[in-house]
């Protein structure tokens, strides 16, 4: 299926807007029906673009029939700037796949590899994504942390600015992920003073001025929710999120997508942990599915207006 035919854009024109006018696009993961309806009413009340990002395992869970059923039912049109994105492929065939289903971005994510083949494999993505008119996002550098079989990683390693030119210019991609000091999973630094590489952010810029650049890894993990887990029967500790006002000021960096997992991961569970405990006869799940949602939404709504800057870009 086209992506044109489930009403999606790529990434190029709203990269474009989001440097010209420093801001970041979210791009936030679903892996159900109530996490994408967060999202989408998240885009739609403060009329944001989105980046809708599954990765491979959120998309084996759903499967790829009802993922495009789900958005089909979603009823989205091409002035939403809406991108669907495959979130860390790990081969060309996923990413194949990918396409096939409707997606109107992916990444392939070979940065685990050494340069030469990140290169070889980037570049057979984007000779088969661009005659689809699909963006591509590639990554050098290596970020520690897990969500799942997709994004672990036991060791990091910083970009290296000086293999940035050379990289975009050999592998013909849409955006670069990189690597400053962002993690995956809840647990992104161990002291609340931890800055990122700002160095190294500055240093990609000015070698790829104008060129769109991706942060992973960079939830803020709230600590009201962790707060509402641990309080009705959760144990989490030592969770820490990346600073605010850090990724504020990555956003005037070209820094203009910043992905966001762990946000709503801990946002659902916050929800549904709060209304089992406090209604304890219940046993209809949309009650507990329907506070899980709102709960996203205003996670989704708070981070596009206090993080990305992303609120009225539609206008």
């Amino acid at each position: 299926m086209k992506y044109s035919e489930l009403g999606l854009v790529n990434t190029s024109d709203m990269f474009r807007d989001a440097i010209a006018r420093h801001y970041a696009v979210p791009a936030f993961n679903f892996y159900n029906m109530e996490t994408l309806g967060a999202i989408l009413d998240a885009a739609r009340i403060a009329r944001s673009p989105v980046i809708l990002a599954v990765s491979e395992s959120a998309l084996k869970y759903m499967g790829g029939d009802m993922l495009t059923g789900m958005m089909l039912g979603a009823n989205v049109n091409p002035e939403d700037k809406i991108a669907l994105h495959l979130d860390h492929g790990a081969s060309i065939d996923a990413c194949a796949r990918a396409i096939e289903l409707g997606f109107s971005s992916v990444m392939i994510d070979a940065s685990k590899l050494p340069f030469d083949e990140n290169v070889k494999i980037t570049k057979s993505v984007v000779k088969l994504a661009h005659k689809h008119n699909v963006s591509v996002e590639a990554e050098l550098g290596t970020l520690a942390g897990i969500e799942d079989e997709n994004t672990y990683g036991a060791d990091s390693s910083y970009t290296n600015p000086d293999d940035v030119e050379r990289f975009v210019a050999a592998t013909g991609i849409d955006s670069l992920a990189i690597a400053i000091g962002t993690s995956h999973g809840a647990y992104k630094r161990k002291r609340d003073d931890e800055e990122l590489r700002f160095d190294i952010l500055a240093d990609v810029a000015t070698r790829l001025p104008e060129f769109p650049l991706v942060l992973h890894g960079a939830s803020n993990i709230p600590q009201k929710l962790i707060t509402t887990i641990n309080e009705f029967g959760g144990k989490i500790t030592g969770a820490r999120g990346i600073d605010v006002a850090q990724l504020c000021r990555a956003t005037k960096i070209n820094v203009c997508k910043i992905n966001v997992d762990s946000d709503l991961r801990l946002g659902f569970v916050a929800a549904v942990r709060r209304a089992m405990g406090e209604n304890p006869s219940k046993f209809n799940p949309r009650d507990f599915l329907g506070a899980a949602r709102t709960t996203m939404t205003q996670i989704c709504l708070d981070e596009i207006r206090d993080i990305m800057g992303s609120a009225n870009r539609l206008d």
